[in-house]
């Protein structure tokens, strides 16, 4: 694979800690809560909205490039300010709720019912299975096994865990802001086995946002600071900038997509009346292509041109939509093969205040996940494309 400006020097590779594997804990029931979720068709597209939360308390999704489904789909996972809140699931077979535990950098797994997180200094696995109650008068149940992957060095600031596209391995990042050094881990989750993979020089910078490709087990991403976009090859460890941006250019919100390419957000006009396209970067050869037009003209205000612009974008699994929002709130789709967009639903936010919706996907590619204040507080929605729109991008 060829990718433009590399880092000359290779970083060695250090093993931080032996593969030694604590033993799983014996499986406990979680606590299961009644549901409270909420239907609503969005007026102006028709699309199902399903607030899968409705009280009042502040929830917000994973962010938008973490596997927010479990891989069967029986469960989705939110954060919750709420008492007995911390990591949550909402059963998609009943809409009740479930406490899952006090972890940190949570993501589920790629291929099977996993959770992973960190708690202190240690890297947890959750394996979930989830019983749909036949009976309406009680409860579904939860079961939750807990193993303790590894143990990171003690003190260091750690940035989100993602998971490998072959379920074999994490990654989380170390350091940034003042820190002394910077970088990569990488876990080996069967073993239990942490190494640096990298460590970031100063004149790139580190500013988290570690991810994995999602179609290939051997690359995987973090975002810098003098330039945004950095992929890394496990198997040589060195820091690779497949887009180089000009001084003043706008290059945000990265995720990876289908066939080794990745969506960014950017555009060259500055802030604050600043234009946000969504891109796709081919990481081999470097072309960019819009496939999410955002708008720019003279004289607009930030407001306005914050409706017609791009802020966090993620695409389906399977390479047919792309999925971008926007600071009031707007959910827009777009065709992955044709580019041509479809609005799925508006109004969640209003601007300047409030969470951002960090759109995320489904297993399937039929539903987004975001963040809403449509319902006031901030609470987790989920919109189903109506089949007009899948039939349309057949």
């Amino acid at each position: 694979m060829s990718i433009t400006r590399s880092i000359s020097t290779l970083i060695v590779i250090l093993v931080l800690s032996p593969a030694i594997v604590p033993a799983a804990s014996a499986a406990s029931e979680l606590k299961v809560f009644p549901r409270e979720d909420k239907k609503m068709t969005d007026p102006q597209t028709g699309a199902e909205l399903l607030f899968l939360t409705t009280a009042p308390s502040k929830e917000t999704n994973l962010y938008f490039h973490e596997r927010s489904w479990l891989a069967d789909e029986s469960l989705i996972l939110f954060n919750s300010d709420r008492k007995d809140g911390g990591l949550m699931g909402y059963i998609t077979a009943t809409g009740e709720l479930v406490r899952l535990a006090e972890l940190g950098s949570a993501t589920a797994a790629a291929l099977d019912n996993h959770i992973y997180g960190i708690r202190k200094d240690k890297v947890i696995e959750l394996s979930l299975e989830v019983k749909k109650s036949e009976d309406p008068s009680k409860r579904s149940t939860v079961t939750a096994t807990e193993r303790v992957i590894c143990e990171l060095p003690k003190g260091v600031h750690t940035t989100a865990l993602n998971a490998s596209c072959d379920g074999k391995q994490l990654a989380c990042g170390f350091g940034g802001g003042e820190a002394a050094s910077s970088g990569v881990y990488v876990m080996d989750i069967a073993g239990g086995t942490v190494r640096t993979l990298c460590e970031v020089p100063k004149e790139i910078g580190y500013a988290g946002h570690i991810q994995w490709s999602r179609t290939n087990p051997n690359l995987l991403s973090f975002a810098g600071i003098v330039q945004r976009l950095w992929v890394v090859d496990v198997r040589d460890g060195v820091p690779k900038n497949p887009y180089a941006h000009r001084k003043d250019e706008l290059v945000t919100h990265e995720s990876w997509w289908v066939d080794d390419q990745m969506l960014f957000c950017g555009g060259v006009h500055t802030k604050p009346q600043e234009d946000s396209h969504v891109k796709i970067l081919n990481i081999t050869t470097g072309q960019v292509r819009i496939i999410g037009e955002g708008s720019w003209w003279p004289g607009a205000t930030a407001s306005e041109l914050a409706k017609r612009n791009w802020w966090h974008a993620a695409g389906s699994a399977d390479g047919k939509w792309v999925a971008a929002d926007n600071w009031h709130g707007g959910i827009m789709l777009f065709e992955g093969k044709t580019t041509r967009p479809h609005l799925l639903t508006s109004g969640h936010r209003t601007y300047g205040k409030g969470e951002h919706p960090h759109v995320g996907w489904d297993r399937m590619g039929k539903q987004v996940i975001f963040a809403s204040h449509l319902l006031v507080d901030a609470n987790i929605c989920v919109a189903t494309i109506p089949a007009e729109m899948q039939k349309a991008n057949e």
